[in-house]
């Protein structure tokens, strides 16, 4: 529905009720489909030069259980199940996420022109109780404990404690931890100008140009890696990039694109530009067609002020030729961390047979995955599959069976139930889940509610609900 269609009906509406008088008049509003004559659509406002595109979307998600203790069970690269029977204690988090976006654009002799600004507001709460149990020294006086991990919902540390002299062995107490991030209100998340159609130039607050895609594992379980790094290929000193920026990207034809960047102007430092930056180049080339999908990233920092202190590449490749479907991607950067990762797949009638592979530096850690998908009835899925990883020497392995299947048009169940084992867990864990995924229409609202029990007492549910709007 556009705001527009409504002011027209209004003005044309008034017209007829004043005996057409003004009919003759309406000419002056043809101005109002400067948003058809751009090639755009949705939520849309107009003015004689501008068309004005609203977008948003509201997110929030509730999880509540036990399942946030300290002898957890995972694997070389990442948790997978806690142990939260160990401490019987509930666990909480609680996260909003919202966003408005408004992009204005006129036509012009270079192009369209176009002022984006993007409004954003995020917050999270948690809180995770954790068992800790320390042995002490020979003077019967505890030493810190040092520890600190991922406890399922979101980073917590234990803080150092003493205790007096004794015999006992060790000592173990509780310590609830609260924790969480946010924007603190509304935040600027974007704004920039743009102008051009097969060049673009860019300034202003923006997301990277950097390029990280074509690198996400075909197999149904992922890779243990590939998960850690928010699936893929990743590097390791983080360079900057994104925040306040000037780009300018090119269409080359036949598929091909190439852009380069300044990004990171504003200094990672949130007091002030931090000098030992100076801004980070960015450069990509990338191609898209005839089912393939490609790029190369190259992004370094401090080129501004003279000396490069970091940088890092990321390429993938993806490629889809009839029913096989191949990934290839890797990562490198100035510390001689890298990553790779390449899989297959291939459709033979009813079932999809993937596989892939991975592996990285450090810890001379290498990584596999494998799995079978079968539509084995109209609206239901089975997905049977396994992950293994090596990580200095020590080893770890997830294998599950899950079914999804579709209720009505608007509700889908998926049940999971799955075994872990590593080198890094006292014992090993039995899981189950079941989710209820729900789309009654409205445009984009989505919402789903989840259960996960582990085979040590724990358990945890997850809400979520979802709208956005164009």
């Amino acid at each position: 529905m556009k705001v527009r269609s409504l002011l027209l009906g209004s003005v044309a509406a008034a017209g007829l009720a004043t005996g057409g008088a003004y009919a003759a008049d309406l000419g002056v509003l043809t101005s109002l489909d400067v948003c058809d004559n751009l090639g755009l659509s949705g939520l849309t406002i107009s003015s004689d030069t501008n068309c004005l595109q609203i977008t948003g979307e509201v997110k929030y998600k509730l999880t509540w259980g036990d399942y946030s203790g300290i002898d957890y069970v995972g694997t070389p690269q990442g948790y997978v199940g806690w142990d939260a029977d160990a401490n019987d204690n509930n666990n909480w988090e609680s996260r909003f996420d919202a966003w408005l976006k408004f992009v204005a654009t006129a036509d012009s002799d270079f192009g369209p022109a176009k002022a984006v600004i993007k409004l954003k507001q995020a917050s999270q709460v948690l809180t995770s109780v954790i068992e800790v149990a320390s042995s002490p020294s020979s003077s019967g006086t505890a030493s810190s404990t040092g520890i600190s991990g991922t406890a399922g919902v979101g980073t917590v540390t234990v803080s150092t404690f003493t205790t007096g002299a004794g015999s006992a062995s060790s000592y173990t107490y509780l310590s609830s931890s609260v924790g969480g991030s946010d924007t603190d209100g509304v935040i600027m998340d974007e704004a920039y100008v743009s102008i051009g159609e097969g060049t673009v130039i860019s300034a202003g607050k923006k997301g990277s140009l950097f390029n990280d895609g074509d690198d996400a594992p075909l197999s149904w379980l992922g890779l243990f890696n590939s998960s850690k790094v928010d699936v893929g290929v990743g590097d390791d000193v983080g360079v900057d990039t994104g925040g306040v920026v000037i780009q300018i990207t090119s269409d080359l034809g036949n598929g091909f694109s190439v852009g380069a960047a300044l990004e990171d102007l504003g200094g990672s430092d949130q007091n002030g530009i931090d000098s030992s930056d100076g801004g980070t180049f960015v450069g990509v080339l990338a191609y898209s067609g005839d089912g393939i999908s490609a790029h190369a990233s190259f992004a370094a920092d401090g080129v501004l002020a003279g000396e490069i202190d970091e940088w890092t590449t990321h390429a993938g490749f993806t490629g889809t030729f009839d029913n096989f479907k191949v990934v290839a991607a890797a990562a490198f950067d100035s510390s001689e961390y890298w990553n790779v990762l390449a899989g297959a797949s291939v459709t033979l009638d009813m079932f999809t047979l993937a596989g892939d592979v991975e592996a990285a530096s450090e810890g001379d850690y290498v990584g596999a995955g494998a799995s079978i998908t079968a539509a084995i009835a109209d609206g239901v899925t089975l997905n049977v599959g396994g992950r293994w990883a090596s990580y200095y020497s020590d080893e770890g392995y997830q294998v599950a069976v899950g079914v999804t299947a579709a209720l009505s048009e608007t509700l889908k169940m998926t049940g999971e139930v799955g075994y872990v084992s590593s080198d890094y867990s006292s014992e090993d864990l039995f899981y189950g889940s079941a989710k209820l995924d729900w789309a009654p229409g409205g445009g984009t609202f989505t919402s789903s509610v989840k259960g996960t029990i582990f085979s040590e007492g724990g358990y945890k549910i997850e809400s979520e609900f979802k709208k956005s709007f164009q």
